[in-house]
């Protein structure tokens, strides 16, 4: 008979990723392509599987395989030794559209249960969210039920799931992009719920009758417990102040009325008032945070007591250490940029192997992705010498050096939507290249810089007044230049007229 005390260090171990080992490590069939040498320890770097359709959620599974979703539709284990895959699971009703389609996946290490959200279009063209239990059988899943279905949008949907230390489910949904259901309490959107396996509320969460644990949210991305249960979201921000959150039962993390850590006039006020939560850690220009998993192996020992998080924007794996009690940040270090492009998500193997899943096939790839058998699973696993394989840089970092200060800023700011080439993207980010908008009336353009634009839906361009005016008038003098683009440039005096002219 199992206890309870055996139960929650199984899920402890499991969901943190410790070096809890039932079994010798078994070899690898994949040969290693290349190297990575930190402080002392040499990882190996091999392709575990490739040729996916963005895989969106990878987790390790008690089976000992690598359970992964794709965001068309379908849910697939592979054996991490091999690269034998097994489709699981298709879902024919999953809603694929830019950010859209199957999601996150959280296989419980104890209940024969799978977790999985994914976006679906209603026959009145009604975006939801919906949360589906399926039962976990050797070769396929069965019996859904669907525990939860809650509004969606092009945009902002969040979707991580993941078991915390005492089996409960925990997800994170975003605000739809209607930043008014981020604190209000009646919303499902813009909250990280804890429901029991079956979707009931569980007797002691902290809003009683509520599945909300947590609120004020814009879009999380990748949710982790840490080895003592410390509970971690990292979350999309704005235009600034992407951020890693502790996050605490009932707390209220100030979506949208601030982002960070309350640092201006607006926000200052705000929190003098409510009370809230600040980041742990927080990044501007942003970076686009995506999946994260508690490191606690001692195989890689460099890493031991971090939080490893994939990025998009920056397309990084980062490495963020944390202190004895593990509930702050003591500094990060960042890997592999740019080397395997977009990473969404990853995952740490009972013998502390790190496992990366590549998002370069989603719809706002990065400049030189995708490359041929994208979309990928890659191990970063310790090996006892670089031999002759090709080292890989710590770090790799754009060239800025020889841009212009506009060209950083752009790089920082804007490139993301925009692209290099300022083309944007067809139908969702207009182009900046031979724009109208941007070589047209001056003060029109820092107008709409500073106050973005306030559509309701996925893409809307953030305001951008809290920059200092010799940046703004550095970056939209780039774009009005830059390119084919043949228009004056806008002195920082003008931009300093425009605020106050707009009480900005």
């Amino acid at each position: 008979m199992t206890t309870s005390w055996n139960v929650s260090l199984l899920l402890v171990c499991f969901v943190a990723g410790s070096a809890c080992r039932q079994q010798p490590r078994k070899s690898f069939s994949q040969p290693t392509e290349s190297a990575l040498a930190l402080d002392a320890t040499v990882l190996g770097v091999s392709t575990v599987i490739e040729d996916l359709n963005v895989p969106w959620e990878i987790c390790w599974g008690p089976d000992g395989r690598i359970w992964f979703t794709e965001q068309s539709g379908s849910i697939s284990a592979v054996t991490p030794e091999t690269g034998e895959r097994k489709v699981m699971l298709t879902i024919p009703e999953v809603y694929r559209q830019r950010s859209l389609g199957m999601l996150g996946m959280a296989v419980h290490p104890t209940e024969p249960y799978v977790f999985v959200d994914y976006t679906h279009l209603k026959k009145d063209s009604t975006i939801v969210s919906k949360l589906v239990r399926y039962t976990r059988t050797a070769d396929t899943l069965k019996d859904p039920l669907l525990l939860l279905e809650f509004p969606g949008n092009t945009g902002h949907n969040g979707s991580r799931v993941t078991i915390a230390p005492d089996g409960k489910v925990m997800l994170a949904t975003g605000d739809a992009a209607r930043y008014p259901n981020a604190p209000d309490t009646a919303s499902l959107n813009g909250k990280i719920l804890r429901m029991n396996t079956d979707g009931s509320v569980p007797a002691d969460n902290p809003y009683p009758g509520k599945l909300m644990w947590s609120r004020g949210h814009r879009n999380i991305q990748g949710l982790a417990y840490t080895s003592n249960g410390n509970f971690f979201a990292s979350e999309h921000g704005d235009a600034t102040d992407d951020e890693l959150n502790l996050i605490r039962p009932k707390g209220y993390y100030a979506w949208p009325h601030i982002e960070g850590y309350a640092d201006r006039p607006k926000e200052k006020t705000y929190a003098d008032t409510f009370a809230f939560i600040p980041p742990v850690f927080s990044w501007t220009p942003t970076i686009a945070p995506a999946g994260i998993e508690h490191y606690m192996s001692g195989e890689i020992h460099e890493w031991r007591n971090t939080i490893l998080m994939g990025t998009l924007k920056n397309a990084s794996l980062r490495v963020i250490r944390l202190n004895e009690r593990q509930d702050s940040v003591l500094g990060e270090t960042v890997y592999l940029t740019g080397i395997f492009g977009r990473l969404r998500d990853l995952c740490v193997s009972p013998y502390g192997d790190v496992y990366l899943a590549t998002s370069n096939r989603d719809w706002n790839p990065g400049q030189g992705f995708p490359k041929e058998h994208d979309d990928r699973i890659i191990r970063l696993s310790p090996i006892q010498s670089a031999g002759n394989l090709k080292m890989l840089p710590k770090s790799v970092n754009r060239n800025t050096a020889s841009l212009a200060k506009g060209a950083m800023l752009y790089a920082s700011y804007c490139e993301a939507c925009h692209k290099p080439d300022g083309r944007g993207i067809k139908k969702t980010f207009p182009a900046l290249d031979r724009s109208k908008v941007v070589t047209g009336d001056a003060a029109a353009l820092v107008q709409l810089v500073l106050k973005g634009s306030k559509k309701n839906t996925g893409e809307q361009m953030p305001g951008f007044a809290f920059m200092p005016d010799e940046d703004l008038a550095a970056v939209t003098s780039y774009i009005r230049g830059a390119w084919r683009n043949q228009a004056d440039s806008i002195p920082a005096a003008d931009i300093r007229k425009i605020k106050e002219q707009e009480g900005l």
